[in-house]
């Protein structure tokens, strides 16, 4: 794996984006609610952590400590809200115990593996590589365009369609955090909640209020990115991968 890591961090990443693709695809079909899911979520998610850890790259990819910029970040409250969009139409558990309990930790451990991959690995790699721009957009839309394997279990193409484009701009809203952060952990958490809270919205709830929903979400999404762009100044940590900012960074 570190062979891998040292020849190419985007091939890596991809390494990464594919077993957890069809792991995903696998263990889904056993139910968002069965333990084997858990347990295989537990499993990739710790494989990864490790390595991290093991090879010094906490701080690379985020994972070191919460952003101390938080109040430029304006203290991530867009994200807070963007959070809760799940229940906005009401809360109902979505199965009965214990396996409401199994989906939990499996969601949590969802936005944990999904923020490593998309925002830690392949957005630094792409960074490393390539400009910001071509970083974000990467991260973002290949993190989007995963959510159409929501087709194969049982969702429908609008509901789909609408999930992938809320997902892209959900990916660019959380890559630019941790971009001008240099902490996934606010990614991590956000990602993790709004999978959790995802469990208890209510199937009453008024498509109506979802369309509105998801549109409200897109535009202050849009918003709070362009303010992340414009007004919070990029972390060292991150500066430093990136060839043509780390070019005119001092020498010490």
């Amino acid at each position: 794996m570190k062979k891998l890591y040292e020849k190419s961090e985007i091939l890596f990443a991809l390494f990464w984006i594919v077993l957890y693709t069809v792991c995903m695809g696998n263990l889904r079909n056993l139910g968002d609610d069965s333990p084997y899911m858990t347990v295989g979520l537990i499993v990739i998610s710790v494989s990864m952590l490790l390595f991290v850890w093991r090879n010094g790259l906490l701080e690379k990819y985020g994972l070191s400590g919460w952003a101390g910029n938080s109040k430029a970040m304006l203290w991530f409250l867009p994200l807070w809200i963007i959070t809760t969009l799940n229940l906005w139409g009401g809360i109902t558990p979505r199965f009965p115990m214990p396996g409401q309990l199994f989906v939990v930790v499996s969601m949590a451990f969802v936005g944990f593996a999904e923020e490593l991959i998309f925002r830690g690995f392949l957005f630094k790699a792409m960074l490393k590589s390539g400009s910001v721009k071509t970083a974000v957009i990467v991260s973002s839309v290949t993190f989007g365009l995963g959510h159409i394997l929501n087709l194969f279990t049982g969702h429908e193409l609008a509901e789909t369609l609408l999930q992938v484009v809320f997902a892209v701009a959900y990916g660019f809203l959380v890559t630019m955090v941790f971009y001008k952060s240099g902490s996934l952990l606010p990614c991590i958490l956000s990602h993790s909640l709004f999978d959790v809270f995802a469990q208890y919205a209510s199937s009453d709830a008024s498509p109506l209020l979802n369309w509105v929903g998801h549109g409200v979400i897109i535009i202050l999404t849009l918003l709070y990115c362009l303010y992340l762009t414009k007004r919070v100044e990029t972390p060292a940590v991150n500066r430093s991968d990136t060839p043509e900012e780390a070019s005119s960074c001092p020498q010490e």
